[in-house]
């Protein structure tokens, strides 16, 4: 993409609201624009970051088994008042009377509805297991939206649900989405650690919260210091014994603030013992009966009796990971996205636009670019040098080649890892084959 041609509209100063990075320089790079408290216009920069978060997790969650689906936003209340949460919630859902006086509500969760699915289709125990998700938009009404989409009323969500027959297998579901996660925030280029959780008002017996380690993070967070030092588990079998996975990284210390047991962590040694602060980007439950009694969502087994399904939830913020990888992620120049989740990969900065062998040479490397699937952004503004290097900063691609006249007589162009600074000059084409294998 050519800057000239691309809408990127970057501000010098920051808004006096933004007091979080993540906020700031969403806003900063032109990647969202405030409409409402707490709701956002996603502008072609965001919306790139958005949907590459949103297809990892959508590859993750596919090779898990789950199957993707959608349901709407807007929800009838009769679901919920089957299972005694329309006026259970709170004021955080949005209540709505359309023209024919029905109450319905914008969804801030999906429990409801999906069990409402899942008893109209499904009647047989042979038909299990079962686990179906979707990536939409939710509405909360939160009493102080702030930070930016860190904590928005509007925000997209994945959330996956689990049908088992037993208890036993219902926590081997549980097992699949705890490993998938783990893979997931892998692929994000982001450490979320697992950490056992209050179930809340979703409810349920078995909750762990997936937190991103940054300074930011609203809650305090205590665990063993191992447990964020460990490898993905990668390429697994879904259809195995993932228990192990679950037991290692369960058998470690790992708290919020509102979980934490001073003695227990205190048994950990000394030097293995990490306090930090915490920004959860995925939470699980397994719940049970919870939803599939009240709801009659039941099954015929091999009695041929009917039984209530064992159920569990699972979510990931898309949106709200879009934050927390910058929180996690940026400097005081801008924001440092990991390779798998930049808007672009490469940035081409052409320091002299108006003359005829850098815009040449620029224009070159930016098809070589596109042809090799780096999806290069090529700043061919007549901005200062000084300005093209701070924006690209700001913006935060992984590598920036920057081609000036100086270097071109010398057959180099320079380049710039953001994350470490390391600047190199290089041939055109060893600088090619540097991109081409970062990105293999």
């Amino acid at each position: 993409m050519r800057l000239s041609k691309y809408f990127l509209p970057v501000l010098k100063e920051t808004p006096a609201d933004a007091t979080i990075a993540s906020h700031r320089y969403m806003l900063r790079a032109g990647m969202i624009k405030q409409n409402s408290a707490g709701i956002y216009t996603w502008l072609p920069l965001g919306h790139r970051v958005l949907k590459k978060i949103e297809q990892i997790v959508r590859e993750e969650q596919d090779k898990a088994g789950a199957i993707e689906m959608l349901m709407p936003t807007i929800q009838s209340a009769d679901l919920w008042k089957e299972t005694g949460r329309y006026d259970a919630y709170g004021p955080e859902m949005l209540r709505i009377t359309d023209r024919h006086d029905r109450e319905m509500l914008y969804g801030p969760t999906n429990e409801d509805m999906i069990t409402d699915v899942f008893r109209s289709f499904v009647r047989s125990y042979k038909d299990l297991p079962k686990n179906l998700y979707h990536i939409q938009w939710k509405f909360r009404d939160e009493t102080r939206p702030r930070f930016g989409v860190m904590r928005g009323r509007e925000f997209m969500m994945k959330d996956a649900y689990s049908f088992d027959l037993t208890e036993e297998d219902a926590v081997k579901s549980y097992n699949k989405m705890f490993t998938a996660y783990l893979n997931t925030f892998a692929r994000l280029g982001i450490k979320a650690v697992p950490m056992k959780a209050d179930t809340g008002p979703i409810g349920g017996e078995l909750s762990h919260e997936f937190v991103i380690l940054a300074e930011s993070g609203e809650s305090e967070v205590f665990c063993h210091r191992d447990l964020v030092e460990m490898a993905p588990p990668g390429d697994v079998d879904f259809d195995g014994d993932l228990s192990h996975i679950f037991e290692e990284r369960t058998a470690l210390y790992a708290a919020t603030e509102e979980m934490h047991d001073a003695e227990e962590f205190a048994k950990i040694p000394a030097d293995k013992q990490l306090t930090a602060r915490g920004i959860e980007v995925g939470h699980i439950f397994y719940f049970g009966d919870k939803y599939s009694k009240p709801m009659k969502a039941t099954v015929m087994d091999s009695d041929g009796k009917p039984q209530p399904v064992m159920m569990g939830s699972y979510g990931i913020g898309v949106s709200r990971l879009v934050g927390g990888i910058i929180e996690a992620c940026h400097d005081e120049n801008g924001i440092v996205w990991p390779k798998s989740v930049a808007p672009f990969g490469v940035g081409i900065i052409n320091l002299k636009a108006n003359d005829e062998d850098c815009a040449a040479a620029a224009s070159d490397f930016y098809e070589k670019c596109k042809a090799a699937g780096l999806d290069p952004l090529y700043d061919d503004s007549s901005d200062r040098g000084g300005v093209k290097f701070s924006r690209m900063d700001l913006i935060g691609l992984p590598y920036q080649i920057i081609i000036g006249p100086r270097g071109l007589k010398e057959g180099i162009v320079e380049v710039k890892d953001r994350a470490t600074g390391e600047r190199q000059n290089l041939s055109p084409d060893a600088a090619m084959t540097l991109l081409t294998e970062a990105f293999a």
